[in-house]
């Protein structure tokens, strides 16, 4: 079996089945279907289907013209029908895997698309998890799934964990130059995943086991975490100080060796950062352990939209002011700049925050047109077109995202108050506010 599928994957007849057709989804499967791979994409959301059927995209950062010249090519089609998982001779799991209201790990999403899949698996097929979790999933609990089917694992059919490691948005890393993490449950099952991966990344990196390849993924974003946690907390004790944090790191960052620059922000947003680190803690209470470094630095990082609502609201104070009644604008609701990305944004808890404490929000974001329906935020609100006249409507100008198409110096001329989470008017006085 491991040979034939081999084959077809080497002459490039094996067909991809990609599961979740999202942030990671997506461009995995431009990628396949750019070298030449016929790709089967699989999700729930028709309204998805049918842009992409119609050679549409549904994320900013990703152009519409690969979209249709692989639709066009004959090389894509998605569809919702997971009984087609029976045609793949590879099949992708790239679905999100949330916590839940206790921090806890929510893997109902990877769970329900293994149960969708998992009458139609057959013998020649290589089943790849990219979802970030805790070391242990494809262990426990795919790999009990598949071997329910009566198939061997290492044999018949052969699984492999290959974390994502996306960066929307990144002009200079995607999928085809990203290199790859993989591990194999067995020897047998990580040749053919690294086969796989080889023929659409720079570079694969194998590694023993899944569990190594799922703490890996961790490690990366823990990494992150703790740094940026280290980072905020040194950004309140410098605001303390009268210190600017920007200009100690950029005097850091000139020391050439054992440095890396972290930059504080308003808090922690994205699929990663703010959700991975804590599978870890979980999984460590399994083993009678307490990542006490981890919990700390996710304590620092979760209080920094509190700390940042202080600052508006001292800021209103020092000028008379009072932060209820108040009109503040918030620029960029999406997660980091340049994206469409609002998983986890800062800048929602912010909204969330100040408007609980009776100001009246809005916002302005050029790739976030209408507040979209989100899981835990809701607020009945498009972007405000950014001018001299709409600028006057605001008692404060809250600079939560830094796009690049924002106009700063427009901006900065006609805000009454700005508030800058994001050291864009670093260094300038007056109006503005650094928080």
């Amino acid at each position: 079996m491991k040979q034939q599928l081999l084959s077809r994957i080497e002459d490039k007849s094996a067909i991809i089945g990609i599961i979740g057709l999202g942030y990671v989804g997506l461009p995995l499967m431009l990628r396949f279907t750019e070298v030449g791979y016929r790709v089967l994409g699989f999700d729930t959301d028709k309204n998805k289907l049918d842009k992409l059927a119609a050679g549409q995209s549904y994320l900013k950062h990703i152009p519409a013209k690969p979209i249709a010249a692989a639709v066009a090519a004959g090389l894509f089609e998605g569809t919702g029908d997971f009984s087609r998982a029976a045609e793949a001779d590879a099949l992708i799991i790239c679905v999100p895997t949330p916590l839940n209201d206790h921090r806890e790990p929510d893997l109902r999403f990877v769970i329900d698309s293994v149960d969708a899949i998992l009458p139609y698996l057959r013998a020649g097929q290589v089943i790849s998890l990219e979802s970030t979790t805790y070391p242990g999933t494809t262990d426990e609990v795919l790999l009990p799934s598949l071997q329910s089917r009566g198939l061997k694992v290492g044999k018949d059919i052969f699984l492999v964990y290959s974390p994502e490691r996306e960066d929307p948005g990144n002009q200079d890393y995607g999928t085809a130059n990203i290199p790859k993490v993989c591990g194999g449950v067995t020897g047998d099952c990580l040749e053919a995943g690294a086969a796989l991966y080889g023929k659409v990344v720079s570079e694969v990196v194998p590694v023993s086991s899944t569990r190594t390849a799922e703490m890996a993924k961790l490690l990366e974003n823990i990494h992150r975490a703790v740094n940026i946690g280290l980072v905020n907390e040194l950004k309140v004790v410098c605001d303390a100080m009268g210190i600017e944090i920007l200009e100690v790191i950029d005097a850091a960052s000139t020391k050439p060796f054992g440095f890396t620059p972290y930059y504080p922000g308003p808090g922690l947003g994205g699929h990663c950062i703010p959700i991975d680190p804590f599978y870890l803690t979980w999984k460590a209470r399994e083993y009678g352990l307490c990542t006490r470094f981890i919990e700390l630095a996710g304590e620092v990082n979760t209080a920094m939209p509190d700390w940042v609502v202080g600052k508006i609201m001292n800021a209103f104070n020092d000028r008379g002011q009072t932060l209820q009644g108040s009109r503040i604008l918030v620029l960029g609701i999406a997660y980091k700049k340049n994206v469409d990305d609002m998983r986890e944004s800062p800048s929602v808890m912010l909204m969330d925050k100040l408007a609980k404490k009776g100001a009246l929000v809005d916002y302005s974001d050029p790739y976030v047109k209408k507040f979209p329906k989100m899981r835990k935020f809701h607020f009945n609100l498009s972007s405000i077109e950014l001018n001299e006249k709409s600028l006057a409507d605001y008692d404060c100008v809250l600079v939560a995202t830094n796009h690049d198409d924002f106009d700063y110096d427009m901006i900065l001329e006609h805000s009454r108050m700005i508030v800058d989470t994001r050291g864009v008017y670093r260094g300038t006085y007056g109006n503005v506010v650094n928080a």
